[in-house]
């Protein structure tokens, strides 16, 4: 089976600095991925990287066999790729229910013109993506606040939304770019539970950038740990959480001498 998502010797420099060196490994579809490091080892840069944000400076990124280096994000979504951010960009002003229907905007027929025309299949589109974005506030138990200023909500809710917004889009691959910063142990249970059902119901493949380690024991199949930029091992949670090498990443030498 083809992979999902495939890496190729990624690298990355800003300057002198490399940030990323020779990256490389594959996410099948219905996977989902844990990527893991300790602060600084690239995560966060391996997902820009990924999402377009930041072209690498060497190396491969595909999609379903597609080479995508260079594409705009606003491309790429096209391409079935669906992001969250560590920090939710939410227009607070708005309600909780709009937020989310705003990623529904690239599946509109047409374009900016019918859309200001309000153009009859422009509607039936609108009613059915809002329909959609009040059936996914309903499986994440946010159906409540859907009429709700957005400000009103805690940030573990915005980060809720969020992901609610990225779905809409109906992506085949979804980056989580640590998504239970800041929620309360409740909050991480539902997130996982969430994650879990859309992988079931809609055969979504996920990558997430995580530190909170129970959420990837219990979520991911695999992980990926970087530090300093490269690639240090590849396997299961417990197997990772249990290898020296990772260890003394973490925790430095003399704790990884101590597992050993």
């Amino acid at each position: 089976m083809a992979a999902r998502l495939s890496l190729r010797d990624v690298t990355l420099r800003f300057g002198g600095v490399k940030v990323l060196q020779d990256v490389t490994f594959d996410v099948a579809p219905g996977v989902i991925l844990g990527l893991v490091g300790p602060n600084g080892a690239g995560k966060t840069s391996l997902f820009n990287c990924i999402s377009g944000h930041y072209k690498p400076t060497g190396g491969s990124v595909a999609i379903d066999g597609t080479e995508v280096v260079g594409t705009a994000p606003s491309k790429l979504v096209r391409l079935g790729l669906a992001r969250t951010f560590q920090h939710p960009a939410l227009q607070l002003d708005a309600t909780v229910l709009e937020n989310v229907v705003l990623g529904g905007h690239t599946r509109l027929p047409g374009g900016p013109v019918s859309w200001s025309l309000r153009l009859p299949h422009t509607q039936r589109a609108e009613r059915e993506i809002r329909g959609e974005a009040l059936s996914l506030l309903e499986r994440a138990n946010l159906g409540w606040a859907a009429n709700l200023p957005a400000d009103e909500l805690s940030h573990g809710l915005h980060k809720g939304i969020e992901l609610c917004r990225a779905l809409l889009s109906k992506p085949s691959l979804l980056l989580l770019d640590e998504p239970a910063a800041g929620l309360s142990h409740g909050e991480v249970e539902q997130l996982i539970d969430t994650v879990r059902r859309v992988r079931a119901d809609e055969d979504i493949t996920v990558v997430v950038v995580e530190h909170h380690m129970g959420l990837i024991s219990a979520l991911t199949d695999r992980v990926v740990v970087l530090d300093h930029g490269r690639k240090l091992m590849e396997g299961t949670a417990a197997q990772a959480q249990s290898d020296p090498r990772v260890i003394e990443a973490y925790l430095g030498k003399d704790a990884a001498d101590d597992a050993a």
